[in-house]
């Protein structure tokens, strides 16, 4: 079993690009409710920022904490969301 704890930071600058946000998605999916995970980049990661709303809306908060210029630091922390009517939120991993 894959464990993700409130501290883990994903270092993107080691990663390929093409394997980024695929890497981040894993990542956030394997988080329990309330824990976080930091993202450290090159460069403003405003697309990850918008893929998130567009895939996860509703089910994490973003904090940027730091702004560049060499570095941008953001958290995104997973929140405790229900299931809906039977529903599956689509970014837990898990099933209704």
């Amino acid at each position: 079993m894959n464990t993700v704890t409130a501290s883990t930071t994903i270092d993107v600058r080691a990663i390929a690009p093409r394997e980024r946000h695929t890497t981040i998605f894993a990542t956030f999916r394997a988080l329990g409710p309330g824990d976080a995970v930091e993202i450290v980049s090159d460069h403003d990661p405003k697309p990850l920022r918008d893929q998130f709303q567009a895939e996860a809306a509703g089910n994490f908060s973003w904090v940027d904490l730091e702004r560049g210029p060499a570095v941008w630091r953001v958290s995104i922390l997973k929140l405790a969301r229900p299931h809906g009517a039977g529903g599956c939120c689509g970014v837990c991993g898990g099933g209704a």
